[in-house]
């Protein structure tokens, strides 16, 4: 069903929208559009009594399960982006993002497989090890979690020394987790 909206805002809040979303003001229809949607389908089930929490924690991680969905192509967001838009610590964050995957594994497998299909995409060859870029200390986690389950003898990603977001992943562990998400 096609729905039209509009919102007032002030030449400063555009433009202190804009920096938050990393585009210009003119753009911020376009940006904008999926988080609308996201939140249409979030009233609408709240109407519909689907989701309706009682806890704030519970609409929280629902209203990142429907941006997951609709405002970041199916992928989960790095820990700085929820942190931006949810107002959070990166620690509160990365609490919240663990708790969605937990509680909507199933609706997210596709996301969660994309995420990490993206991850290994952008990876770069360096000697016989494999550099990631990677925001997410629960994408991080997870590929460690895949490695222990393709084989225990598999050495795990890890931080490369004296950087904040590089991973090292060997490279026999980074043929495993390619074979799995190609």
């Amino acid at each position: 069903m096609p729905i039209s909206i509009s919102l007032d805002l002030t030449d400063v809040e555009a433009t202190q929208l804009a920096a938050i979303m990393g585009c210009t003001p003119d753009q911020l229809e376009e940006v904008m559009a999926p988080f609308a949607t996201a939140a249409l389908e979030e009233y609408t089930r709240m109407f519909l009594g689907q989701r309706v929490f009682t806890r704030g924690s519970d609409a929280r991680e629902f209203r990142l399960l429907l941006l997951i969905k609709h405002a970041f192509d199916n992928r989960f967001p790095d820990d700085q982006r929820i942190s931006d838009l949810f107002q959070t610590t990166l620690s509160e964050s990365r609490s919240l993002i663990k708790s969605v995957s937990a509680k909507y594994q199933y609706e997210l497998a596709g996301a969660k497989e994309a995420t990490l299909k993206a991850v290994l995409d952008t990876a770069a060859q360096r000697d016989d090890a494999w550099l990631l870029s990677i925001n997410s200390r629960t994408v991080v986690e997870q590929l460690n979690r895949d490695l222990v389950q393709l084989g225990s003898d598999l050495p795990p990603v890890r931080l490369k020394e004296n950087t904040g977001s590089t991973y090292v992943v060997a490279a026999s562990s980074f043929e495993k987790l390619r074979e799995k998400y190609q």
